[in-house]
C-alpha cells in the first residue's frame, strides 16, 4: 500500500474530522509523525454533548519502541488518572474502566483476584465453548441465510466472541441481545448512531453495573462452574472482589472482550478477502501458519486504537523530556505500522515473524490485556470453522466503520458464500 504524504500542519488528532478521514491518509498522517514530530503536542478540544472541560493536552506517541517503554515502565507512567484521553473523575474512570484506570496497590490487588478466574486451566476449560460456539454461529448463519448472503460483523465476527463471553459468565442466551446493545453504546461515543449525550452513556453503564451487581451476589451465594462464580469467591491476601468492583471488572470484560475480538475478526475477514494468496497460504497449511496469521490480524486491526497515561514525574522517553502530569498518549495503530520495526508495515502478511511483538493487546507491563491468549484462540477457531465449512465466505461491501478515535471497528459489513 503506498500512503499519500501528508504535511505536519494538516494533522490534528484531537480534531473529530481526522477519525472520518480515509484509512489511508491517516496512516499517512502517523508516518509523517512518526518522522518528523514523534512527541508532537496537541491541544484537547471541547467533545460534543460532553460536561467534561478540555484538558490542558498531550504528547503523542507514535513509535513503537516509545510505546514499549511507556507502557513497561507504569511507576514512572500511571493509568489511575485515566487511560482515555480527556480528564474524568476517578470515580467515573473506576467505574467504566475497572482495573485498566488504576494503579498499584490497587491495580495490583484487584488484578490478583481477577486473574484468578483467566488462569490457563481456566482458557483450557473454555476451549470446548470456543469450538461449540463457533461451530453453531456458521450453524446459525446457514439456518437463517439461505440466499447466501448475511452482515459478517452482525452474524459472525460479533456474535462468537459475545456468546463466549456469556459463556463465561454464566449470563443467559435471553440476555445476549441486550448485552450486544449495551457494549455498542458505551463504545458508540462520538458515532451518532450509538450514543447521543453523555447523559446516555452514563445511563447505560449504570444499567450493565446494575445487572452485574445481581450476578456477582448471585454467583457469591449459588456458585456454579462459570468464570464469575471463581471470581466472586476467590480469595487473595485474605480479600475477595466486593459486588461494586466485580460490576466495574464486568463493564470491562463484556465490552473489551466483545468488541476487540470482533474487530479482529471482521478486519481480518475482509484482509483475506482482498488477499487471497495470504487466505490460501493459511487455509490450505492452517496449523503451520495459524501464530502468526492471528497476530498479523490483530496487528494489523488494532482494534483499540490508543491508551493513555499520565508521567508521575519529570522524566523523558527516548530523549524527550516529559514533566511530572503530562499526559502521554500511545497510539498503537501507529506503532503497529512503524516502518523502523516491521518490514512494509502496510501489507498484509501471515507469515511475517510474531517477534518483533505487535502492540495490539498493549505493549507489555502490568496493564497487558489480560484475556489475550483467549482472543487469540477465538480468532483462530472462528476462523478455522470457516476454512472448514465456508470456504468460499469473503466480503461483499466495505466496511461501515465505527465513527471513533478509540476504538478500530467496523459496524457492518456485507459477505456471501
Amino acid at each position: 500500500m503506498n500512503l499519500p504524504v501528508v504535511p505536519l500542519a494538516d494533522i490534528d488528532l484531537s480534531d473529530p474530522e481526522f477519525w472520518t478521514k480515509p484509512r489511508d491518509w491517516r496512516f499517512g498522517a502517523f508516518k509523517t509523525l512518526r518522522e518528523e514530530s514523534p512527541f508532537h503536542f496537541f491541544e484537547e478540544r471541547m467533545v460534543e454533548n460532553s460536561p467534561i472541560p478540555p484538558g490542558p493536552g498531550y504528547r503523542a506517541l507514535v513509535r513503537h519502541d516509545d510505546i514499549w517503554h511507556v507502557s513497561r515502565n507504569a511507576n514512572l507512567f500511571k493509568s489511575g488518572a485515566g487511560s482515555n484521553i480527556g480528564d474524568l473523575p476517578v470515580e467515573i474512570n473506576e467505574f467504566f474502566g475497572s482495573m485498566i484506570n488504576m494503579d498499584d496497590p490497587k491495580h495490583f490487588r484487584l488484578r490478583s483476584i481477577v486473574s484468578k478466574g483467566f488462569t490457563p486451566k481456566e482458557i483450557t476449560a473454555l476451549e470446548e465453548s470456543v469450538r461449540v460456539r463457533s461451530a453453531s454461529v456458521i450453524d446459525r448463519m446457514f439456518e437463517r441465510f439461505p440466499n447466501r448472503e448475511c452482515d459478517f460483523v452482525r452474524e459472525v465476527a460479533a456474535l462468537m466472541p459475545l456468546q463466549i463471553i456469556c459463556d463465561m459468565m454464566g449470563i443467559p442466551e435471553s440476555d445476549e441481545e441486550m448485552i450486544f446493545n449495551w457494549t455498542n453504546t458505551i463504545l458508540g461515543v462520538g458515532d451518532p448512531e450509538y450514543v447521543g449525550t453523555f447523559e446516555d452513556l452514563v445511563r447505560v453503564g449504570g444499567e450493565i453495573f446494575s445487572y452485574a451487581l445481581a450476578l456477582g451476589e448471585e454467583r457469591l451465594k449459588n456458585p456454579g462452574n462459570d468464570i464469575a462464580s471463581i471470581m466472586m469467591n476467590a480469595v487473595v491476601d485474605g480479600e475477595r472482589l466486593t459486588a461494586q468492583e466485580f460490576g466495574s471488572f464486568f463493564i470491562l470484560l463484556v465490552v473489551a472482550g466483545n468488541e476487540t475480538t470482533r474487530t479482529a475478526i471482521g478486519h481480518g475477514m475482509r484482509e483475506l478477502t482482498i488477499h487471497r494468496d495470504q487466505r490460501e497460504l493459511w487455509f490450505n497449511d492452517f496449523e503451520t501458519h495459524t501464530k502468526t496469521a492471528v497476530e498479523e490480524i490483530v496487528r494489523y486491526a488494532t482494534p483499540v486504537i490508543h491508551f493513555r497515561r499520565t508521567a508521575t514525574e519529570d522524566t523523558e522517553i527516548n530523549g524527550q523530556p516529559i514533566k511530572e502530569g503530562e499526559k502521554v498518549v500511545m497510539f498503537y495503530q501507529s506503532g503497529n505500522r512503524d516502518e523502523s520495526v516491521f518490514t512494509n508495515p502496510n501489507d498484509f502478511d501471515i507469515r511475517r515473524s510474531a517477534q518483533p511483538a505487535q502492540v495490539g493487546f498493549g505493549a507489555g507491563g502490568p496493564h497487558f490485556c489480560l484475556g489475550a491468549n483467549l482472543a487469540r484462540r477465538e480468532i483462530a477457531v472462528m476462523f478455522d470453522e470457516i476454512r472448514r465449512r465456508v470456504p468460499t465466505l469473503e466480503i461483499t461491501s466495505e466496511p461501515d466503520y465505527l465513527q471513533s478515535s478509540f476504538i478500530n471497528g467496523i459496524k457492518r459489513m456485507n459477505c456471501a458464500w
